[in-house]
């Protein structure tokens, strides 16, 4: 991502400023939480494509930073709840908040930081910008409950496979993209294909991140954890469509009885593996990059547009 960090690294370091103001509180306990939450941030693609799709088509102002943030503190919320659901202890190989602080903090946490993104737009007229995210947040939790109810009956295909993560994945990067280029952008048709690239590229990224469960990565998560949580993404799926009777028994029987057992978890990652399974699923996922590139060069050609480029390579190639 050097050429993105390059182009934007001073509406980085004006977004971060931004950010930080947005999340401040009067309250001593929030205060400290907000603290160790922006000490701890991650990569911050999801900023970066606002910033990056806000560019492409005129300078950055006020609006687009007021987005990032927005993005930015609807994800830290997702992730604060999600650790509480998930009951994980640590999130990117630091201690969640629930972990230190409890769930009930935890949970008042992620709704505070909710109001402040909900709030950052409304004080600021940002009606647009906030219609834009908030369809975002419907579509995760209904892409999240989606994924819960399949998981219980293990009766899911490919095309609810897609539904489930474009609305708990894709949604977001959608709307980040959209939410951007509405800041600069004045075709509203310009602003939807921003949208849809930003929904390619977070399939992509989503299916990148199912990959790295059948892989031997250190990604931060164990591998075979899906398998665990019952969780069937596309490599299990094709498996499953792509096997004998006998052994689609034997994976669904895992899966609702043995999916704690690490050598059955792991018989079933070595069914996936040579059933081909890993090689379609990546081919799906190049298919979802290729489609968010054409839709990116339809812009004139840039360095802000090579930079998008290569943000859409790197969730396709990266390592974690």
């Amino acid at each position: 991502m050097d050429l993105a960090l390059q182009v934007i690294k001073n509406e980085l370091d004006a977004f971060e400023k931004h950010f930080k103001t947005a999340v401040q509180s009067r309250v001593p306990l929030l205060d400290r939480i907000m603290q160790y939450i922006v000490k701890r941030k991650g990569k911050q693609l999801r900023p970066m494509f606002v910033l990056l799709s806000a560019k492409l088509g005129a300078p950055v102002n006020e609006s687009t930073y007021r987005a990032a943030s927005l993005v930015e503190l609807l994800h830290t919320a997702t992730l604060v709840h999600d650790d509480v659901v998930d009951e994980a202890m640590e999130r990117r190989g630091f201690f969640s908040i629930n972990a230190l602080w409890k769930n009930k903090v935890a949970v008042l946490v992620g709704d505070y930081l909710l109001s402040k993104g909900l709030l950052l737009s409304l004080n600021n007229n940002d009606f647009n910008i906030l219609k834009i995210l908030s369809e975002a947040v419907k579509q995760m939790s209904e892409g999240e409950l989606l994924q819960m109810e399949k998981a219980r009956s293990l009766n899911i295909n490919e095309s609810t496979y897609y539904e489930i993560i474009k609305g708990k994945t894709a949604s977001l990067l959608a709307s980040a993209c959209a939410a951007g280029a509405a800041t600069t952008f004045q075709n509203e048709q310009q602003v939807e294909q921003m949208r849809l690239f930003g929904e390619k590229v977070g399939m992509a990224f989503q299916i990148k991140d199912d990959l790295f469960d059948y892989g031997s990565n250190n990604v931060g998560k164990p591998t075979g954890n899906d398998i665990k949580e019952k969780k069937l993404t596309l490599p299990l799926i094709y498996t499953l469509n792509n096997c004998s009777n006998k052994q689609k028994r034997e994976i669904i029987y895992i899966l609702k009885n043995e999916n704690k057992n690490k050598t059955k978890v792991q018989q079933v990652i070595n069914w996936v593996n040579d059933s081909g399974g890993i090689e379609y699923t990546v081919s799906v996922m190049n298919q979802f990059r290729d489609e968010a590139l054409a839709i990116l060069f339809g812009f004139p050609q840039s360095e802000t547009r090579d930079a998008l480029e290569e943000m859409v390579r790197y969730t396709t190639d990266r390592k974690y």
